[in-house]
């Protein structure tokens, strides 16, 4: 916790730090950004009500959206019965926009293959494979699947290539034994219908420590084929946390890719797989039916406005950086279309939160694919300052600073702590003209920020208005 500059712009003199850029390379930076949608009974009508929202998601640029299909958007509603209304009122406008390639994560089956404690009936997954198999059909085989009800066909016509198997099975009642026979039963049905499909497994709900829990039954017993290992980080279930403790998990998502990375080497069939985090947001909490939180029994819901703050223009970054150098290859905002606590959107009226344009940024100034190469830095405050790096193909450089400093320890959703940061460009060699692009508690949340141009020098000022994020772009 930074002393001194007063919160949020206050003081005159705000503490001065440095960040010196080296030419060396330190290993490639490749991070795809992209977002999600949960098809449901309370989600579907979004595309309806917000009809220009599919010009909103494209810009976005987004690589796989996710869509969740959960609740009434489960298409199967019985072993004779199926509805696709409330899936594809979704799913059909996503596969309309951006890469036109989602990735389906098959959630859950059908309520009917549960008993009421939601354990699978079937505990060699047949029918929920058969399940599966005919989701494939319905988006990638020409006139669909025929079931007792009649023919089912998707109607727009696009496939859908990217599938996950399951979510977060370790809060839903798989063990990584089940969740292992699981998925080796589901991707060869799969396959059989359409050998061209990719998959990614696991979708763990993860924590500190969890990878190392969880995943060598996997890792040791996967017959099937993967593409992905998938996971999920929030940094709180409880809005009650401060600012403080909710920076301080970030570095704990680092160490679970790495942990991740270190048991798929144990497979020799799994060394090349790489790690997506196709969940991520500041607060998992959500409210039950009585107003109470689900995470915490007894406390009342209260929204966690930190997730589209300027809150959000630090720790989005934060968590940006340290995944993307723990070698992680995409990150997923969890979702697309909410409220102030969830969404890059607002649910009712599509009107952008300020989460929108720092994942926009995002992903418009660090490309992947292509990708980038990261280069090495040192900095007078990596404890608060989170620093990104990069020489793009083009031979521009660019450097993100997110400024995570928190002005208090009791601070939920603070101010930060404004600062004044001296980046060293001078090893770079020279550059024909730069930009600067902010966004902190000033933005425009309707317009986005703006970038200003900035003359290359050896040395570039750039001063941090409390939680924020800067993007310093530098042309040969």
């Amino acid at each position: 916790m930074a002393s001194g500059g007063g919160g949020g712009g206050g003081g005159s003199n705000p503490p001065s730090e440095s960040v010196v850029i080296s030419k060396t390379a330190n290993g490639p930076f490749g991070v795809a950004m992209s977002t999600s949608f949960q098809p449901a009974e309370w989600d579907y009508s979004f595309f309806t009500l917000n009809p220009t929202a599919t010009t909103t998601l494209g810009n976005l640029g987004p690589q796989h959206i996710r869509l969740q299909g959960v609740s009434e958007g489960i298409p199967q509603t019985s072993a004779t019965t199926w509805d696709f209304s409330i899936l594809d009122a979704i799913t059909q406008p996503v596969l309309s926009v951006a890469d036109h390639s989602p990735e389906f994560q098959i959630a859950a089956a059908p309520a009917f293959m549960y008993d009421a404690n939601h354990n699978f009936l079937d505990s060699s997954y047949q029918q929920f494979a058969a399940y599966t198999q005919d989701l494939v059909r319905y988006y990638d085989v020409a006139g669909g699947f025929t079931a007792a009800d009649g023919q089912h066909a998707s109607p727009i016509g696009l496939p859908i290539t990217w599938w996950g198997i399951y979510n977060e099975p370790n809060f839903n009642n798989l063990d990584s034994q089940q969740y292992t026979q699981l998925y080796n039963a589901v991707v060869p049905m799969m396959q059989a219908v359409d050998s061209s499909l990719k998959y990614a497994a696991v979708e763990l709900g993860d924590y500190s420590g969890l990878a190392s829990q969880y995943l060598p039954a996997f890792v040791s017993g996967v017959t099937a084929h993967v593409d992905v290992l998938a996971t999920h980080f929030y940094s709180s279930c409880d809005q009650q946390d401060s600012d403080e403790t909710v920076f301080a998990t970030v570095p704990g998502f680092a160490t679970e890719v790495s942990s991740i990375y270190t048991e798929l080497k144990t497979n020799p069939a799994l060394t090349t797989v790489p790690v997506w985090v196709t969940e991520n947001n500041v607060n998992a909490d959500y409210a039950n039916a009585d107003g109470l939180s689900a995470c915490n029994p007894g406390q009342i819901f209260v929204t966690d406005v930190r997730g589209s703050r300027p809150f959000f223009a630090a720790w989005r970054p934060y968590v940006f950086s340290q995944l993307g150098k723990a070698g992680a290859e995409a990150l997923y905002h969890w979702d697309f279309d909410a409220d102030q606590q969830y969404g890059e959107v607002d649910y009712n009226a599509g009107a952008v939160h300020l989460s929108y344009w720092v994942d926009y940024w995002l992903g418009k100034t660090f490309p992947s694919p292509p990708g980038g190469t990261l280069l090495q830095y040192t900095s007078s405050d990596e404890a608060e300052l989170e620093t990104l790096p990069a020489l793009n193909a083009n031979g521009s450089v660019v450097v993100m600073v997110a400024n995570h400093g928190v002005n208090a320890s009791t601070d939920n959703n603070g101010p930060g702590v404004s600062r004044s940061v001296v980046v060293d460009v001078s090893a770079l060699g020279t550059f024909s003209k730069g930009s600067l692009l902010v966004i902190d508690k000033d933005t425009s949340v309707g317009d986005g920020p703006t970038a200003a141009s900035v003359t290359p020098a050896a040395q570039i000022t750039i001063g941090m208005n409390g939680y924020s994020v800067t993007f310093l772009t530098l042309t040969p």
